[in-house]
């Protein structure tokens, strides 16, 4: 088997947009940690011919939903201005700063039906097929397709890529000159 940091190497990266694509930027890291602690401890049980991303994201999975369910119970407190001025890495390993860009991209993700969302992030982002999709969101494969290629369309709908957005000009451009019309003195 692999040592533990050279699966962490390889995977890790998939696994952290995984977890920012089902819960966000904030608690995308905490549920990234407790995979792979989590992973970690059953590793040296896991069978040699296993599919190693598949068994991280499904960890991954269970470890999103705890956190979801930790958040719906957890009350709503206002932050301190101290901690407003720490930002986490957004999207990241722990300690590194991977920037992946487009906030929007991750807004549109973000406003997705749960099912949606998570069909596209363990599909398009995690690559897993949509068989192991259903088996991680409960269902079928055609159901884990459809929810992946809904939430698909509602992207496209909804989600304007940087490159096809129009450029903002640095400053107003100069008016034309005005042209005299027919019939005015020159």
């Amino acid at each position: 088997m692999k040592a533990f940091e050279r699966v962490v190497a390889e995977h890790g990266a998939t696994v952290l947009r995984v977890c920012r694509a089902v819960l966000g930027p904030v608690d995308a890291e905490d549920a990234w940690s407790e995979t792979f602690l989590s992973a970690l401890q059953a590793y040296p049980r896991l069978d040699e011919d296993a599919n190693v991303e598949a068994w991280l994201v499904t960890i991954a999975h269970r470890k999103a939903i705890d956190v979801t369910r930790a958040r719906s119970r957890a009350p709503v407190t206002t932050p301190d201005v101290a901690e407003l001025a720490h930002r986490p890495s957004r999207d990241g390993l722990p300690g590194q700063r991977i920037d992946q860009g487009d906030d929007d991209l991750w807004r549109a993700l973000a406003a997705l039906p749960p099912k949606q969302r998570q069909a596209v992030a363990y599909h398009h982002v995690a690559g897993l097929p949509y068989a192991e999709v259903a088996a991680l969101l409960g269902g079928s494969a055609e159901a884990a397709r459809r929810a992946a290629s809904d939430g698909m369309a509602a992207l496209r709908r909804t989600y304007v890529p940087p490159t096809a957005r129009p450029a903002v000009p640095s400053r107003p451009a100069a008016p034309a000159p005005a042209r005299p019309s027919k019939g005015s003195a020159p």
